[in-house]
């Protein structure tokens, strides 16, 4: 017989530790996610099954091209080819879709037009780590779950003999190298070397099943080999056949290093083939990272809203009311879905016992980490990695320790890795700034010393234009192109460099990279107030800030004309100061001026001229916190998020970036935004939730309270803030205000409170050390002259002296002093440089060149605005283009052919003729078929004299120059010169069908 007080104890004990169990179970939040927003529209998202930062993804396949098929699915296609375990989330360049399965019944099919299947909006369903679809072509229902390193399908036939799954190693990108070998009636394995954006990938995979299949064939080039359990090459596909097995599962494991290795990732994450299991795994997971962040409340029911007349009341329609609208529930599902899609990528790359292939395509070990790929930094550095500082430090060292061991590997931080290869894409060098948040904000498992040496060595090299800024103080457009992002993306990182200089005790690494970081000085023209590119000693010209061209990365002057987080006081004091700094801003959200210059897709979500569909706007609401109007940060925060994000498949105004789109909505939903990671301070914007709790890996709470969410779902403006119970009177929160824990209330209600926001304490943002004198500029009506012209130079330091010479030598403060305009006569080299006290700038360049003045030229077929150079007289103005042709000198013709005709202004002797011209077939520019070159005495009856051909096929596709040397020895006056198109673009090429592109630089004639 039991004694009762034990029972009674035994009673409390069992109840407490079930209460206790129940306090401790996280809140499900994997009910408010849905996948499948940003799968329309430009997001290139996919729906499919992953967990968190998991190395697989396991999603459909329905788009095999085109840009919105970049994650391999979009949400309004209707045929699905298959499955594959590897996919990009949100980028705006395909890769990956690597190793397909399809299944499917009959006769195995090879080619996917064949074995591809239709299927029904109304049978997708998608979860975090689960997705589900039939299809209808062969009556199958397809479930997908994962874990990090592996995939698992869950297939239901219907009654058959023939019950197929097809695997399919040529899909999507071109195949370098691939095989597959039948390991037993159970298993297979294989290997897949690919390239795309990664120029060298490999996959090692090992698959097993729960039934055995009956047989198997292995195809090559779509036709089946009899007898072979094992095939290479580069088009290698194979079929499993089951015979009436109901439902089969699938598991999948990968690997970059070796089928041994995707074995051991597979049966240590998937031991069974128990697919509930791993898909309630899955959703453990999901729910122990979205839990992180607890939110609560966000919006006014319709009801509320109809009471407050805020929105018309819903009316009868027959004996049915309209349904009311759950406005909280929808934010709170975007708020999560971002949540979900900021946690998506970087992906583990490391297999279970920490091997995995480095930069230099070797194999390595990450001992006590986990190495992670797929870094889209010059997007996340602006909000992803701040954020994940925050709530995911234990990964961050991580990526830290990932970025080193590529350093390591590969010589370079990385810019864009995937898989085991550097892309180079975008601009900056922005795993800098992840590190320097990083360590500024404690977290320092990592070599900070390593660190440092590899930040100086990554922005000290010759590429991409560092050799041009090191060298004027700003990248030249004449030297590099996208030279204005640039050369502001290098001054940031030169900032962060200075900040872990500082923070190690290293003096002069620290004065000479604030010096740099106020480089973006000599990328601004004080004198129209815009970021504008150098060219030839002055400013590029002509200049529209609306003009997407090549000088800026995926923007123009108005998306770039704020990026100097770094100094937005010094910013603010070259626009004029703070009065002017802010009509500038308005000017940027209320301007009704459109787009111009190239069209790129990627710049969108448009207000005014800020684009939230692209990182570099990212920062700029919140700048008005500098300002008298912080008010206007609160209306633009609360009108982007309203606007720019949707609960709907294209709820995302522009690519979503590797989790720099959905970072940006999580933090600015949270009231906070750091517009400068390294710097300490979080900007104060707008809560957009009752009550919003972090949860710290510290085992703290910073709970953020705002009860006025529910006056409007529109804009709400701040009227009070406490921080911990007392009054707080600043715009800001610094870092440890969050990571300390405590509570952050905030009043709002629906009128701006000018008087109140005023009076707050603004945030910070300035360089203030080893300030630099900006480089002079050349004021030139052209850099090419038939007359005299007069020039002037100037500096936007109204205290500096300029000093210049016209002899090409450096100029010194014994040169001439500048005084008035200088008029130039003939080929000049002018140099100058501005002093101001003890301080100098860099010496600045520009060459004019004297035309002839004894020819004409007239362009018969107009070439493109986009690329006109210096309009009629470039093919005569004795500059020959550089083989980079984003540097211009080269005017360009499309549709039609290019018709030039040269007047002498007298019957000549003429020797020979030449047209240089450029190909780089990739960007759809190639070499004319051929140049004619006519002669006339009297501009109206020509005659053929010599026709030059191509020496070049279109298929070389390294980027190259040409002149096509014609022989005249004839006396003439006028010389017709005519080009002829390639025409469209052949079968083979990425534009098939297109128009080629003629680019020509110059005319010379002996």
């Amino acid at each position: 017989m039991k004694h009762p007080l034990r029972s009674i104890l035994s009673f409390c004990f069992i109840l407490i530790f079930t209460l206790s169990s129940f306090a401790q179970r996280k809140k499900d939040y994997t009910t408010l996610v849905n996948p499948f927003i940003g799968t329309g529209g430009h997001g290139h998202t996919y729906p499919g099954a992953v967990v968190p930062f998991g190395m697989v993804q396991l999603s459909p396949d329905t788009r095999l091209t085109g840009w919105d098929g970049c994650s391999g699915y979009y949400y309004t296609d209707t045929v699905v080819y298959g499955f594959s375990h590897t996919h990009l989330s949100g980028t705006g360049i395909a890769d990956y879709c690597d190793v397909l399965f399809m299944p499917t019944i009959g006769e195995p099919q090879f080619k996917n037009t064949n074995y591809l299947s239709g299927f029904k909006k109304k049978n997708e369903i998608a979860s975090p780590g689960y997705y589900k679809t039939h299809l209808d072509k062969y009556n199958i229902d397809v479930e997908l779950t994962a874990n990090t390193r592996v995939g698992v399908h869950r297939y239901s036939f219907p009654s058959t003999q023939q019950a197929n799954i097809i695997i399919d190693l040529q899909h999507r990108d071109e195949v370098l190298d691939s095989w597959i070998e039948v390991v037993n009636d159970h298993e297979i394995r294989g290997f897949r070397r690919s390239r795309s954006w990664a120029n060298d990938q490999s996959v090692y995979f090992y698959a097993k099943f729960s039934k055995p299949f009956k047989t198997y064939g292995i195809a090559s080039n779509d036709e089946l080999q009899t007898g072979q359990n094992k095939l290479q090459g580069k088009n290698i596909k194979m079929f499993i056949q089951f015979s009436n097995p109901g439902e089969v599962i699938a598991k999948v494991g990968i690997s970059s290093v070796s089928t041994e290795g995707a074995l051991k990732n597979l049966d240590t994450e998937v031991p069974d083939f128990d697919f509930k299991r791993v898909q309630k795994d899955a959703r453990t997971l999901w729910i122990n990272e979205l839990s992180k962040i607890e939110v609560e409340g966000g919006a006014p029911s319709a009801s509320a809203m109809q009471s407050s007349q805020r929105v018309r009341p819903d009316t009868q329609i027959g004996s049915h009311k309209k349904k009311e609208v759950d406005y909280a529930k929808i934010k709170q599902i975007t708020f999560y879905t971002a949540l979900y899609h900021a946690m998506l990528a970087p992906n583990v790359y490391s297999d279970v016992d920490g091997q995995y292939r480095g930069m230099d395509q070797k194999l390595h070990t990450a001992k006590g980490f986990n190495y992670y790929t797929v870094f889209s930094l010059w997007d996340t550095y602006r909000a992803e990695d701040p954020l994940l500082n925050l709530i995911d430090r234990k990964r961050t060292t991580d990526f830290v320790k990932s970025f080193l061991a590529m350093y390591e590997q590969g010589g370079l931080l990385p810019i864009w890795p995937l898989a085991s290869n550097e892309t180079y894409c975008m601009v900056g060098n922005h795993s800098i700034p992840v590190i320097v948040d990083a360590y500024a904000k404690g977290i320092r498992d990592f070599d900070a010393e390593e660190a440092l040496t590899a930040m100086k060595a990554a922005v000290n090299r010759t590429q991409f234009g560092l050799d041009s800024y090191r060298k004027n103080g700003v990248v030249l457009s004449d030297d590099e192109p996208e030279s204005v992002s640039k050369t502001l993306e290098y001054a940031f990182d030169d900032w962060c460099i200075a900040q872990m200089a500082k923070m190690l005790n290293k003096p002069t690494d620290y004065k000479e990279f604030i010096h740099r970081a106020q480089y973006w000085k000599n990328s601004f023209n004080n004198q129209n107030g815009f970021m504008q590119a150098r060219a030839n000693g002055g400013w590029y010209t002509p200049f529209e800030p609306t003009e997407i061209n090549n000088n800026y990365t995926e923007g123009n002057s108005w998306q770039y004309s704020f990026l100097a987080p770094q100094d937005i006081e010094g910013l603010m004091k070259s626009m004029g100061g703070k009065t002017a700094f802010e009509a500038k801003l308005d000017e940027l959200f209320t301007t009704d001026s459109k787009l111009t210059g190239k069209q790129v897709d990627d710049v969108s979500g448009l207000i005014g001229q800020y684009a939230h569909g692209n990182e570099p706007s990212h920062h700029m609401a919140y700048l008005y916190n500098f300002t008298d109007s912080p008010d206007k940060t609160q209306f633009y925060i609360n009108k982007i998020l309203r606007e720019e994000y949707s609960d709907n498949p294209d709820g995302l105004s522009g690519n979503e970036d590797c989790g720099q789109m959905s970072a940006w909505y999580v933090i600015s939903s949270l009231g906070i935004y750091n517009i400068a990671p390294g710097q300490q301070q979080f900007q104060v914007g707008v809560p957009q939730f009752s009550k919003a709790i972090i949860n710290l890996e510290n085992g703290k709470k910073f709970t953020i309270l705002n009860s006025g969410t529910n006056v409007s779902r529109n804009n709400i403006y701040l009227q009070g803030i406490n921080l911990n119970k007392k009054s707080y009177n600043k715009l800001y929160l610094n870092y440890d205000d969050i990571a300390n824990g405590g509570e952050f209330e905030v009043f709002t209600g629906r009128l701006p409170n000018k008087l109140f926001v005023q009076d707050l304490e603004k945030p910070t943002s300035k360089i203030t050390d080893n300030l630099i004198v900006p480089d002079p500029y050349i004021q030139a009506p052209s850099k090419t002259f038939k007359r005299p012209i007069s020039i002037e130079i100037k500096d936007a330091d109204t205290a500096a002296k300029i000093y210049y010479t016209l002899d090409g030598s450096a100029p010194t403060l014994s040169s001439t002093l500048y005084s008035s305009p200088i008029n130039i006569l003939s080929n000049t080299t002018v140099k100058a440089i501005a002093i101001d006290g003890d301080k100098a700038s860099f010496i600045d360049e520009g060459n004019f060149n004297k035309i002839r003045d004894d020819i004409k030229i007239t362009i018969v077929n107009k070439y493109l605005p986009n690329y006109a150079d210096q309009g009629n007289n470039t093919l005569i103005n004795g500059i020959r283009g550089k083989v980079n042709w984003r540097l211009g000198n080269w005017q360009g013709y499309q549709g039609n052919d290019l018709v030039a005709i040269i007047d002498m202004g007298k019957v000549t002797p003429l020797k020979q003729v030449s047209l240089g011209t450029l190909q780089d077939t990739r960007s759809w520019i190639v070499f004319p078929k051929q140049v004619e070159y006519w002669v006339s005495d009297d501009g109206i009856d020509y005659k053929l004299v010599t026709t030059v051909n191509t020496k070049i096929d279109i298929k070389e596709l390294d980027a190259q120059t040409q002149d096509f040397v014609g022989p005249l020895n004839i006396n003439a006056r006028y010389i017709k010169v005519v080009a002829k198109q390639y025409g469209p673009l052949p079968e083979w090429h990425e534009g098939k069908g297109d128009p080629s592109y003629i680019f020509a630089d110059e005319i010379i004639i002996e």
